[in-house]
């Protein structure tokens, strides 16, 4: 067996890599020989930190897919999005904006960018928490592992982990000589990243240094036809610095400071469906059919357009943002059995994201999300280990402040948009400007019912607390039984402040009286009382002129929209103060050096919270913590004379309160679903064929259902294009409706991919061509299941050729993903705002291609 590589590193699941290197091999047989001098063929011993100590892979009771930094380098993973390709039941998306990604394990993850929303995965990066999951974290630069836990974490990783967690550990400084790097990547649409790193010795086995930083700029896939800018372009950079400071062989102290920055143009959504006219009702025309006419002269774009990757908007979207913050890690050694961790960690995250929310170069809607946050958190650790027993006992504080301004304000178009759209409101403004005429302006005629420049804008301010303790051992009953038993009891503490306000020509403080707001009802009858007191040439009352009042003031429109984008809602003030008790039991059976057996019951939670957007008033702002039971069983085992590795999991998992949210184009429906049930399986295989063949394979049967939510959203679209109403909906007035027994939105119910590298030797120089087949199954673009939100499965392929150049110490790798140009939805759509019919959607990103070079010294 080989020596074990750093903690979670896999150097014998390299992934990936075959399909031309076959046809080399056939046809030269004599370079694949040259190559099995220098290769081996036994399985190698992989270290992980799933249980915060570290363990062999092979022996831990936990589903833990372990990646090294050599295997994200060799497979030119750029981001986290690429490692899906690598890990069975696991997804990362994104979509509206680029400083929130979501991550989703087992089916189940976060689906909104609302900032009040905390993630189904927990994010730990080098030991330290993130609550928002940015693009920044996702350019794996100087990473020395990446672990993925599946299932609840809610012993060891108490925060927000109820579906699994994802932990990245940065390469940490040393005193080698040989530990630096210079790393140059070029691609299609003019993709340029540099990135580097490099550790250096102040002090001789005291305390070393490291700095590491990467510059990212490239175009982007999808083109806006107003602008002629592209759109998903990349414009990021970010630093690290480190010290590691070790006196002796007893303490180590480990600071750890970084900055980003991000300032990008993204994320372009195209034209799932579009409204001109229902597809099957004759006659009937929707937003997009008055778009094309005059005074807009919009362009407006279909199903068939959308992979040709092409858009008009009358603004293009902006993403900017600011992440940085500094950590310190001392470990302790306090005898032979008892070891003690201190994890402090500061961190700030400020964010400005603006998005033409009308979707279309009409000029509409802007909306602007304006997010500062800072959060503080500390974690202490005992760890005891003895031959019978190897337990920890720990704390952890999390605090964080969240400080947000979001408006959406309506464009020089948007007045004259209302005007058409809401046809039947006009014959009553008319009405009163005939009366206004006939009395020579003694009654005032109808204000602009939605003018420009209006700004419906809310704040929010959210300050968060949570303390936890807990404790987890692993009691060897025998040779072969080991039982793990963990507790963690979690206190979360949450406040928030949240005002609303409507800025512009007459409605200003409006909202706030309900007795003011426009009434057709009421306007209808003294319309008629006002035109008998002209004829008999008398005075109008007094609650007449009122009743028509509220039309004569600028904005009398917005209130008839139904958008929670324009509903008024009163002042938010709420507390939230929830205790959650979770654990989990396993039993190991380690049948041989090669099989282990385990079943396992665990349990999480996630945080509830305040709805931070503005809703519709239906809406309960607060929803509560989401709670998961899992109960799993295992098996690895190594066929070390056939020299093939698998590790499969079953899994039944149920979660309640579960928090949903799907945007119904007049605002977020985001409340607790009820219960979900998921349940499936697991497989990761490898195989080492020859010495210079790999085989690897993951693959992932996972069913999502809700097994009740009775409030759900309902479909929009597909409503709208047939007449068909949802079945799920109990009556016709009712707004919500039931998604028992559907599938919950977003995730594919079956994955695969199949990995192959083959290595081989050409001129004294060693080469790996690598192939990945990725299949991924069907998918619902949102939890209302709506018919015309379905997308069928695809597959993708990705492809590479290294060559080592050992004079050098350098590699070069010529690289493809999605060689063959797959198209597919990136499993996120939506209905536009105001625009009932047209659902927009965001494209997956087609083929790119490339070289790499690394240097090492």
């Amino acid at each position: 067996m080989k020596s074990p590589i750093n903690a979670t590193g896999r150097t014998s699941h390299r992934l990936t890599r075959l399909a031309s290197a076959i046809t080399v091999c056939l046809v030269s047989s004599t370079f694949c020989a040259s190559a099995d001098d220098k290769l081996n063929t036994e399985l190698e011993r992989i270290v992980v930190q799933a249980q915060k100590t570290e363990q062999n892979l092979q022996t831990v009771p936990v589903a833990v897919t372990a990646l090294s930094g050599k295997d994200l380098s060799e497979t030119v993973s750029r981001d986290i999005f690429d490692l899906q390709n690598y890990v069975p039941a696991f997804a990362a998306f994104q979509s509206q904006s680029v400083t929130n990604s979501g991550f989703s394990i087992r089916g189940i993850g976060t689906s909104a960018q609302n900032f009040g929303f905390e993630s189904s995965v927990g994010l730990y990066v080098d030991g330290v928490y993130r609550s928002r999951q940015n693009a920044l974290i996702n350019d794996l630069v100087d990473v020395e592992s990446v672990e993925v836990l599946r299932g609840p974490q809610g012993t060891l990783f108490g925060k927000n982990t109820a579906a699994g967690a994802m932990t990245v550990n940065s390469v940490a400084p040393s005193h080698d000589g040989h530990n630096g790097f210079a790393e140059v990547l070029l691609g299609n649409n003019n993709l340029v990243r540099v990135s580097g790193a490099s550790s250096f010795s102040v002090v001789d086995d005291v305390l070393a240094v490291r700095f590491s930083g990467f510059n990212t700029q490239s175009d982007g896939f999808i083109t806006d036809e107003t602008s002629g800018k592209t759109l998903n372009n990349r414009n990021r950079s970010a630093i690290k610095a480190q010290a590691l400071y070790t006196p002796n062989d007893k303490i180590s102290m480990r600071f750890i400071a970084d900055y980003g920055e991000l300032d990008e143009r993204c994320c372009g959504a195209l034209t799932l469906q579009d409204n001109i006219q229902a597809n099957e009702i004759p006659g009937k025309f929707g937003t997009d059919a008055l778009l094309l006419q005059p005074p807009f002269n919009a362009t407006i774009y279909n199903r068939s357009d959308f992979y040709n990757y092409r858009t008009s908007l009358s603004q293009t979207p902006i993403s900017k943002m600011e992440d940085k913050g500094v950590s310190l890690q001392i470990d302790a050694e306090l005898n032979n059995a008892w070891d003690i961790v201190s994890i402090s960690a500061y961190r700030a995250f400020d964010s400005v994201d603006t998005v033409d929310t009308d979707f279309s170069n009409a000029d509409l809607l802007t909306a602007t999300n304006d997010a500062k946050q800072q959060s503080f958190s500390q974690e202490l650790r005992l760890h005891y280990s003895s031959d019978t027993l190897r337990a920890m006992v720990g704390a952890y504080y999390f605090s964080q402040n969240l400080d947000l301004t979001f408006d959406t304000t309506t464009q020089q178009d948007f007045d004259a948009f209302f005007a058409a759209a809401a046809a039947d409101l006009l014959p009553l403004a008319n009405a009163i400007d005939q009366f206004s005429a006939l009395t020579g302006g003694l009654i005032a005629p109808s204000a602009a019912p939605a003018p420009a420049g209006t700004a419906f804008e809310h704040n929010a301010y959210q300050e968060q607390d949570s303390i936890a303790l807990f404790a987890q051992a692993d009691w060897f009953l025998t040779d072969a039984f080991t039982l793990t038993t963990g507790l963690r009891f979690t206190r979360e503490k949450k406040s928030i402040e949240g005002e609303y306000f409507e800025q512009g020509p007459g409605i200003n403080g409006l909202e706030q009286d309900p007795f003011r707001w426009p009434n057709i009802n009421d306007a209808a009858l003294a319309l008629q009382e006002i035109g008998v007191a002209l004829l008999n040439d008398t005075l109008p009352s007094e609650a007449a002129l009122g009743a028509i009042a509220p039309f004569q003031q600028p904005g009398w429109g917005y209130f008839f929209l139904g958008s929670a984008a324009v509903l008024p809602r009163p002042v938010l003030s709420a507390e939230l103060d929830d205790n959650q008790v979770t654990g989990t039991v396993k039993l190991a059976y380690q049948l041989n050096d090669t099989t282990l057996t385990y079943a396992s019951f665990a349990t999480g939670f996630k945080a509830g919270g305040t709805n931070t957007d503005r809703i519709q008033p239906s809406f309960d702002p607060l929803f509560e913590a989401e709670k998961s039971r899992s109960g799993e069983i295992g098996i690895k085992h190594d066929f070390e004379q056939y020299n093939v590795r698998i590790n499969a999991a079953a899994h039944y998992t149920r979660i309640s309160d579960f928090q949903a949210t799907t945007f119904t184009g007049s605002g977020f429906n985001l409340q607790n679903a009820g219960d979900i049930v998921v349940q499936g399986l697991e497989i990761e295989a490898t195989w080492l064929v020859t010495a210079n063949t790999e085989l690897h394979m993951a693959a992932a049967r996972t069913l999502a259902n809700f097994d009740e939510f009775e409030q759900g959203t309902c479909w929009v679209a597909y409503t709208w294009h047939t007449g068909i109403d949802d079945p799920g909906r109990a009556n016709p007035t009712d707004p919500f409706c039931s998604r028992d027994g559907d599938r919950v939105g977003f995730e594919p119910q079956n994955t695969l991919a199949i990995m192959l590298n083959q290595h081989f030797d050409i001129s004294n120089y060693a080469f790996t061509a690598s192939v990945d087949y990725q299949y991924t199954g069907d998918v619902y673009l949102d939890d209302a299941n709506d018919p015309y939100k379905f997308e069928g499965a695809y597959s993708a392929v990705n492809a590479r050729l290294s060559m080592s150049i050992p004079q050098w110490d350098s590699e070069i790798i010529a690289w493809s993903r999605n060689l063959f140009d797959e198209e597919y939805v990136a499993r996120s759509g939506f209905d536009v705002p105001v625009q009932t019919g047209k659902i927009m959607a965001y494209p997956g990103a087609p083929r790119s291609f490339g070289i790499t070079f690394r240097k090492s010294f």
